[in-house]
């Protein structure tokens, strides 16, 4: 693996890689072009389908710049568009979630879309003919459904989903059949957790990618995972999952039993831990008995809300189990992660980050990080 140095310290070591300068962590401007070049032009994962279980159920969510706006329509399926009220531009759903009836109003002049985003109603329509309901409805934006949740991407021309999105578990899990065996899209949601990190998103990014910290700040995850407290992330190796500790019996915050394994599961997965980065925003993490994903929506560069679920087979939230101890392991890790993160953010504006900082060996993989951002944006921008 090779990767090109950013504004490179001098003579640096073979053992250690130049990461990104603190200004890319730091700039508005850098920031405005992340929203345009990677969250409005790939694929961003929006909304849990479940949480729109009933037609007119609606959530709002912020995706780069733009306020996105996902209805569940009256025939089931999901729909996405801008949040904008084709007359005037005022900002149609005011809420982050609701329920409609059966038709979205705009609070300023009263023009209505159905659930499918087409124009149905506005004061003194009937005397505009010329109208076309159609071409003045809302502006749709592309969605697909994956692992249960909604995904959306702005672009004109969308990037394939299967490269790009489940491309990513492929390439983490060496396997494309490996994530289905979770069947995430029929697990039921047992915690959500919103977390509103004071942190560029990247650091949250780079932070979740690699373990050398794991041992310093992460007793209660190496406790269950022994071999992350050697600092080597399960991201570091392709296809390879973290095996549970001899003595733990769960993926749980003191190593307690937990519940069944997933039905589909294979024995190869059990007692493992496997965790994917799909860029730019979303983290998944595989245990036998349950699936975390953690959502990310950034808002400026030193700010980030994470939106964590916790994901398990239906009978188990149905029959209101325990979760509590599973959910609290990976809780901590959060709350112990997103303290590094906010704790490292006013670093970044330092004179001594001008040029950034260093990768050792169990943290070369973050340069590849690195080098796809760079790509993404159009090269360097010392």
């Amino acid at each position: 693996m090779t990767t090109t140095p950013v504004s490179p310290l001098s003579a640096l070591p073979p053992s250690l890689l130049a990461t990104l300068p603190g200004h890319y962590y730091t700039d508005p401007e850098i920031f405005r072009q992340e929203q345009a070049d990677l969250f409005e032009s790939m694929w961003f994962c929006a909304v849990r389908g479940a949480d729109l279980g009933r037609p007119g159920a609606f959530r709002t969510v912020q995706v780069g710049r733009e306020n996105v706006l996902i209805t569940r329509s009256r025939t089931g399926e999901l729909r996405a568009f801008l949040n904008i009220c084709r007359h005037r531009g005022a900002r149609l759903c005011t809420e982050e979630s609701g329920e409609v009836r059966r038709n979205l109003q705009c609070p300023y002049h009263a023009w209505t879309y159905d659930l499918d985003g087409k124009l149905v109603a506005a004061p003194n329509l009937v005397r505009m003919p010329d109208v076309d309901r159609v071409e003045y409805g809302l502006v749709k934006v592309a969605l697909r459904e994956w692992l249960g949740y909604a995904w959306v991407c702005l672009a004109d021309e969308p990037p394939s989903f299967e490269e790009t999105v489940m491309g990513a578990a492929v390439e983490r899990l060496g396997d494309a059949a490996a994530i289905e065996h979770y069947g995430t899209e029929n697990l039921a949601l047992g915690k959500r957790i919103t977390y509103d990190v004071r942190a560029n998103w990247k650091l949250i990014v780079e932070n979740f990618m690699e373990c050398y910290h794991c041992a310093t700040i992460h007793p209660e995850l190496t406790d269950v995972l022994p071999e992350f407290a050697e600092g080597y992330a399960a991201q570091y190796y392709v296809g390879h999952g973290a095996e549970f500790g001899q003595d733990v019996k769960g993926f749980t915050v003191d190593g307690s039993e937990g519940f069944a394994k997933l039905p589909a599961v294979d024995d190869d997965q059990d007692r493992r831990y496997y965790a994917i980065t799909v860029k730019p925003t979303v983290f998944i993490n595989l245990v036998p008995d349950h699936v975390i994903l953690h959502r990310m929506f950034p808002l400026a560069e030193d700010r980030t809300i994470v939106e964590c679920d916790w994901l398990y087979a239906p009978e188990v939230v149905e029959s209101g189990a325990d979760v509590s101890k599973s959910v609290e392991l990976f809780h901590r890790v959060n709350v112990q992660d997103f303290d590094a993160c906010e704790r490292t953010q006013p670093a970044m504006a330092s004179r001594a980050y001008r040029k950034g900082g260093v990768l050792v060996p169990t943290e070369h993989h973050i340069g590849i990080f690195h080098e796809w951002l760079l790509g993404q944006l159009g090269g360097d921008h010392a």
